[in-house]
């Protein structure tokens, strides 16, 4: 059964491969799953019938049958596990590549999205300029830390896992910033993850729907 996936009809990232549902396509797209995309406006995604969906009203969700799922991070793992070529066979191996999801979202991402929230909604802030300086001091030290793991290899551990493809989605979402130019070796990292061919194909397909809805708009 070809899953469903959830995003956003005008994406706020404007194409560039960050809203959430960019991880989802990209983990499809590597295991070489079919999936269908169902676009939601900000409107539809507080209606009844999204909510029963995603009870927060975001994106994505993820259909299959009877099975729904929202959470971006769930919604991969669930692939993951479905398929073949995001998690390794050795247990153990398997477990490090879960640990590094979970690092992704819940060690690197909160001071990531901290930065955005300060950059695109407390810019007038009287103080702006000091919370955004901790929150950087608080994005370094952390990529600091990963930088001195990942050290030169490749990946995280070993091959490439579905922990690698959530912290370089992650890794992505700071890069406009510059602080991860001051890691070559993350800047290396992400760039390793941005040529894969899943990644690519994902991408341009997100990328398809911002052009397409712009291409749409009215001009007059």
């Amino acid at each position: 059964m070809t899953p469903t996936i959830t995003a956003f009809e005008r994406s706020p990232d404007r194409g560039s491969g960050l809203a959430r549902d960019m991880r989802v396509r990209w983990a499809l797209e590597e295991v070489g799953q079919p999936y269908d995309v169902c676009l939601v406006s900000f409107e539809a995604m507080k209606e009844p019938a999204h909510l029963a969906l995603h009870p927060f009203g975001q994106i994505p969700t993820y259909e299959e049958g009877d099975l729904v799922l929202f959470e971006s991070g769930a919604i991969v793992l669930h692939i993951a596990e479905r398929h073949a070529g995001l998690l390794p066979d050795d247990a153990n191996a398997r477990a490090r590549a879960i640990m590094w999801m979970f690092a992704a979202l819940n060690t690197m991402e909160p001071p990531v999205v901290d930065r955005e929230i300060a950059v695109l909604l407390e810019r007038d802030e009287t103080w702006h300029e000091q919370r955004l300086s901790a929150v950087d001091e608080r994005i370094r030290k952390r990529l600091g830390e990963l930088s001195a793991r990942l050290g030169d290899a490749d990946w995280l551990d070993g091959a490439f896992s579905a922990g690698d493809l959530l912290m370089v989605a992650v890794l992505l979402r700071v890069k406009r910033s510059g602080i991860l130019d001051e890691y070559p070796n993350l800047s290396s990292y992400v760039a390793r993850g941005e040529a894969r061919p899943a990644y690519q194909r994902a991408f341009a397909a997100q990328l398809a729907v911002f052009r397409r809805r712009a291409s749409n708009r009215p001009t007059g």
